[in-house]
């Protein structure tokens, strides 16, 4: 694969902060929208990275911003409106930054007097809504969210902000992932660290079900499914997603920790932030957990693998008594998102690749977890699969070691926020899936990857900073990559408009349309393609 270089840093644009829109603008088509591609694309990230004179300092700061792309008889157009989360209505009512953010501490108002401003240190944790990360449904709604206990109820139609619902509501959770599995039922899974008794911490799965005929909403259904337990008393890891098949549960707990300690002191601190309570255990590697879902029972099984940063899983599936679990990894104990700073993001070209460098290196990779452990076996490769070469060697401690299968990697090339044919072959065996190319942590090419023989196809252009590939099946479709792939591009360098949506054939990742709108579109994180 040829590596691109962007000293014209046009990346940079992905960090500016824009206007939201009054009503939606037609885009300019060229080549021709497939007739049956019928909805709308949405996807969340930042679109405010300052307010006034004071600037948000990590990518995961700046104010939440929904975009949407529609798409009607081979017509499109282009939506966003900020989410009105109460971290964007009080900066925009006080004109400062009033909520701490993940990287950005919101100090106390200067205007109060002394003795206000150190009782305000004692009101306890202010947590942020600012769902900039993902949009997904429950029942008949759709959620904006983060990662705290704050997800935002919106209109997929409109944009417009209805409600913020907090999760501790309903169940026992300090917060839940950005990244929920959400069945073909409707059924929601979702995982999130949970204060447990007597102080010990865990990590709760949580499950909503479908909407019932009495029209209730769901969340009100939402229960606890099975907790895993937590291989630090004190310290939960950092969980950005899960694993799930049709019986399985898959949970990988990585070296990356939340101090707790830290986090319930440092917000009476001066100038603490989220960023500040990671730490890393250079000692405990990865522990990988599994439950079954329909019983809710954790599997008493130790399986262990080195150390790794996780965000996004690719696909899991059982086959022949194993799991097989396919992930993006980042290699290293170190958190990869002390790399995520805007100064970093936004520094020329050179001192992006000098920090990258230093950074923990990308590999999507596959493990294989076997079901049946015979204690005979011990020393021995439990893996029989013939079409892998990843192992799982079961030790005299009755811990079962794991070595993986690597099916993707280039040096600082990341394959990242990986899609699937998620309707047909989530949790079930799979061919492709499509990622977000990071070229030392800059998106610069759309990627699909057979997962089975590891030949890759590319898009990609110069000047050009795609996002997160969605796939969008054909409604009549008989092969699995059988659609097209979905992906808002910036090209601020080389023509007159300086974002679109570009369409691409899901076979061959070659261009079938693109629909370009007179705005700059910043970075977005993750969304989904609801059909019409």
């Amino acid at each position: 694969m040829s590596v691109m270089e962007h000293p014209a840093g046009g990346y940079k644009k992905l960090f500016e902060t824009v206007e939201e829109l009054s009503s939606p603008v037609t885009a300019h088509v060229t080549g021709r929208i497939p007739t049956w591609l019928r909805g709308s694309l949405l996807r969340c990230g930042p679109g405010l990275f300052e307010v006034g004179a004071e600037p948000f300092y990590h990518l995961f700061d700046g104010q939440a911003l929904l975009h949407k792309f529609d798409f009607k008889e081979g017509h499109v157009t282009y939506h966003r409106r900020f989410v009105r989360t109460d971290a964007y209505v009080r900066a925009m009512t006080e004109k400062r930054i009033v909520i701490t953010e993940f990287g950005t501490y919101a100090y106390p108002d200067p205007c109060k007097n002394i003795f206000s401003r150190f009782f305000s240190y004692f009101k306890g944790v202010e947590v942020t809504d600012n769902a900039l990360v993902n949009v997904y449904p429950v029942g008949e709604d759709y959620y904006a969210c983060t990662e705290t206990n704050f997800i935002t109820r919106i209109n997929p139609d409109t944009l417009e902000t209805i409600k913020q619902v907090d999760l501790c509501k309903y169940v026992s959770v300090n917060g839940a992932t950005a990244h929920p599995h959400v069945e073909n039922d409707g059924t929601v899974y979702n995982i999130g660290n949970c204060f447990g008794k007597n102080f010990s911490l865990a990590y709760n799965i949580i499950r909503i079900p479908p909407l019932q005929a009495d029209k209730e909403d769901p969340m009100n259904k939402a229960e606890v499914l099975v907790q895993f337990p937590c291989s630090d008393r004190f310290k939960p890891s950092y969980v950005h997603s899960f694993g799930l098949t049709p019986n399985y549960i898959v949970f990988v707990e990585t070296p990356v920790k939340i101090n707790l300690l830290k986090f319930l002191s440092s917000w009476s601190l001066w100038g603490a932030n989220y960023m500040d309570c990671f730490e890393s255990n250079e000692t405990m590697g990865v522990w990988l957990h599994v439950a079954e879902k329909k019983k809710g029972r954790l599997l008493n099984i130790k399986y262990r693998t080195s150390a790794f940063n996780l965000f996004h899983h690719i696909n899991t599936y059982e086959d022949n008594g194993f799991l097989i679990v396919d992930l993006c990894t980042w290699k290293g104990f170190e958190f990869v998102y002390n790399y995520l700073y805007l100064a970093n993001l936004r520094a020329n070209w050179d001192e992006v690749k000098r920090q990258a460098e230093k950074a923990p290196q990308p590999e999507a990779r596959r493990y294989v977890l076997p079901l049946n452990i015979d204690k005979a076996d011990t020393g021995k490769n439990l893996v029989t699969l013939p079409y892998t070469t990843a192992t799982a060697t079961l030790r005299s401690d009755e811990t079962i070691w794991l070595e993986p299968e690597v099916i993707f990697s280039g040096p600082r090339h990341a394959f990242e926020f990986p899609q699937i044919n998620y309707k047909k072959y989530g949790g079930r065996p799979y061919t492709y899936t499509y990622g977000l190319g990071l070229n030392h942590f800059v998106p610069d090419r759309l990627c699909k990857l057979n997962v089975k023989t590891k030949e890759t196809w590319v898009w990609q252009e110069p000047d050009s900073y795609p996002s997160e590939p969605i796939f969008v099946s054909h409604p009549d479709a008989l092969e699995e990559d059988d659609g097209v792939v979905l992906s808002i591009v910036i090209s601020p360098g080389t023509g007159p408009k300086p974002a679109y949506l570009l369409i691409l054939n899901a076979k061959d990742m070659s261009e079938v349309a693109r629909a370009e709108v007179e705005v700059n579109i910043p970075v977005t994180f993750h969304g989904l393609f609801k059909r019409a």
